[in-house]
């Protein structure tokens, strides 16, 4: 058996977007002027992306995923709370051996929303409530859009540098505002976009490429090769697979605990275990000047490679009926 069929997560387009972005950033990194255009393509881009979110997530979902507070309430708490704690934790772990900025890179992973399309996708493979999967999901990024940049300045900012009122500024403007344009219009353009689902994927892949571009260019010219030994790489490698693992382990005893059914059970595991490289990476490109969101990703990007090979075999066994 090959390791496509073994682990589907490989043929996503995504991993391929992520692997060619980093390694061109390593290779051809923006530079000087470059690097502003490229920013400024990057800013451009974030805003076309959370307007084309805020147009193609229903209202309806929304209200109807608030309705269910007993799915709903214990998922933020544990996507925002238990996380952030648990990346609190990590970043204590790797402070003492890896660069600052990566170590806090675990914080800022525990205070990103879940990612939609893959926690549905394996809701689905794993037989599990896809419905409360979508809503739980969306909803927990549109929370993100607003949460997660202060809850990082909150618990975690002052180890990346001063995060004032300039970039939360930048945040209300090429995040939060091209949201609220879109559910505003949404009932004019909904329908087209449901129509090319393809396209709008694309632009998804397209504007994270671009985002994490951007960071790594930034990271390398601040010297991203000479500072990690092998040794480092080992030790976040092994750090990311150990808090994907207690996110995993938590979020399914967590549903236990509150008494889910089981299908709504296995839509909590993967809504609230999952992190979003597509809030993520670009939140990043706007909250970190170009000399650190290279850094403060890093945890994020290899978390975002092994859920997704894990998620597969995970979501098949559950299908099964183990677990």
């Amino acid at each position: 058996m090959t390791a496509a069929a073994r682990f589907p997560a490989l043929k996503d387009p995504m991993i391929a977007v992520l692997v060619i972005a980093t390694a061109l950033a390593l290779v051809l990194p923006a530079a000087g002027e470059a690097r502003a255009t490229a920013t400024t393509v990057s800013n451009a881009g974030i805003f076309v992306l959370f307007l084309v979110n805020g147009m193609r997530i229903r209202r309806s979902e929304i209200a109807r995923g608030l309705a269910n507070w007993r799915y709903f309430a214990p998922l933020m708490l544990f996507v925002f709370g238990a996380m952030t704690l648990v990346g609190l934790g990590f970043a204590k772990l790797a402070a003492p051996v890896l660069p600052p900025l990566v170590a806090v890179g675990f914080v800022y992973l525990g205070c990103l929303p879940s990612t939609v399309q893959s926690a549905t996708s394996y809701t689905s493979l794993a037989e599990g409530n896809v419905g409360l999967a979508v809503v739980g999901a969306a909803l927990v990024n549109i929370a993100g859009v607003f949460v997660s940049a202060p809850l990082f300045a909150l618990v975690g900012g002052g180890a990346a540098g001063d995060i004032g009122s300039d970039a939360l500024v930048r945040i209300g403007v090429i995040l939060v505002l091209p949201f609220a344009i879109g559910q505003a219009v949404q009932d004019r353009f909904i329908d087209t976009l449901a129509a090319h689902k393809a396209t709008a994927a694309w632009l998804d892949r397209a504007v994270i490429g671009i985002a994490v571009y951007v960071a790594f260019s930034g990271a390398v010219e601040q010297g991203l090769a000479t500072m990690f030994a092998p040794a480092d790489w080992i030790v976040l490698v092994a750090l990311v697979l150990a808090m994907l693992a207690l996110a995993l382990g938590s979020a399914w005893g967590l549903g236990g605990a509150i008494g889910l059914p089981r299908a709504d059970r296995i839509a909590f595991l993967f809504a609230g275990s999952q992190k979003s490289v597509a809030t993520g990476a670009p939140l990043a490109a706007i909250l970190f000047g170009a000399h650190a969101a290279g850094f403060v990703i890093a945890p994020l990007l290899l978390y975002h490679l092994a859920q997704l090979v894990l998620a597969a075999p995970l979501a098949l066994r559950l299908a099964r009926g183990s677990g």
